[in-house]
């Protein structure tokens, strides 16, 4: 009796074992794959101090790759690619040079082809053009992009065209260190995604997939994002950008010789009294001839027409007192 009841304890003991075990393995799995999914999502929140984590979880998984779903196999494709290229090695000094330039040529039409054939024999090319012409002569702009390696030739090369150098700014700006931050960006990006693809492998739960799915399509962004920005600062760097602005000589306009005022001279007092004077006697000999010439015979005339109405005058008064004297008195 005391023997069956051992057995049958030692039984119950070892089911309840064997439950509490399997118990344990569930909560296990399910709080580790919640720990891994929320240690890469601080890694993407934060790809330079993430990347570390990203790239143990990462080692873990040799392939990285989501047979159950596209969008993390294809990531892995592109890592491959253009990503692999974005975190090559970086050249040893990338400089960004750009500038302005204005001379004066004394044939447009020739400075212009003998410009743009400097420009395109040394590799470059010309990424726009404009001409105008106004008040003060023709003017045409050339943008250039000139290489890197050509670009102090190329400008000895267009200084030679200028009768007149007007004014030149050449700028520089040295872009290794953001090239070389946007590189360690990239790899940690990519170790992350690396990360968050061995995850979404060993995911069960629909919204850890969901979860793993958004931070992988975040990561995919800012790698796409970085890997353009860092090919963007190579072009730059490797064909630097010159607006060349080409004009005639400016003609210049005449200038008036200004007058010096002259001091007190008598002579000139005396020469304009004198012509003065002249011009008052010619006025008044013109005066003279008129009244002679016009005058006279339109005064004489006048003085007669008066004398016979003066006349006829008195003749109508003795007729009327003579009528008078001839009538009776009454």
């Amino acid at each position: 009796m005391g023997d069956f009841s051992e057995r049958h304890g030692t039984r119950i003991a070892a089911a309840f074992l064997v439950v509490v075990t399997i118990l344990a393995a569930l909560m296990f799995t399910g709080g580790q794959t919640s720990k891994i999914l929320s240690t890469v999502g601080s890694a993407v929140g934060d790809p330079k101090g993430g990347g570390g984590s990203g790239s143990t979880q990462g080692g873990g998984n040799g392939s990285g790759s989501d047979p159950a779903g596209g969008s993390g196999s294809g990531s892995g494709a592109d890592g491959g690619g253009q990503v692999a290229d974005a975190a090559g090695e970086v050249p040893t000094l990338l400089i960004v040079r750009t500038g302005e330039l204005t001379i004066e040529v004394p044939d447009l039409g020739a400075a212009l082809r003998d410009g743009d054939a400097a420009v395109l024999h040394a590799g470059g090319y010309i990424s726009g053009s404009n001409r105008s012409s106004d008040a003060g002569g023709d003017t045409a702009t050339e943008t250039y992009r000139i290489p890197s390696a050509a670009w102090g030739t190329t400008l000895d090369a267009l200084h030679g065209l200028a009768s007149t150098v007007v004014a030149e700014q050449i700028q520089t700006d040295e872009v290794s260190g953001q090239v070389v931050d946007l590189t360690a960006r990239i790899a940690n990006l990519q170790a992350t995604e690396a990360a968050l693809q061995a995850i979404m492998a060993r995911a069960a739960k629909i919204s850890d997939v969901l979860d793993v799915q958004a931070q992988l399509t975040a990561t995919r962004g800012d790698i796409e994002k970085a890997v353009a920005e860092k090919a963007h600062l190579q072009d730059r760097a490797s064909y630097g950008s010159l607006a060349v602005t080409y004009r005639l000589p400016v003609v210049p306009s005449p200038t008036r010789t200004p007058v010096v005022p002259k001091g007190w001279d008598p002579g000139d007092d005396v020469a304009r009294a004198s012509t003065k004077l002249v011009g008052i006697g010619q006025a008044t000999t013109s005066i003279g001839i008129w009244l002679a010439i016009v005058g006279l015979p339109v005064a004489v005339g006048g003085l007669v027409l008066v004398a016979a109405i003066w006349q006829l005058y008195r003749l109508a008064r003795w007729l009327i007192r003579r009528r008078e004297a001839m009538v009776p008195e009454a």
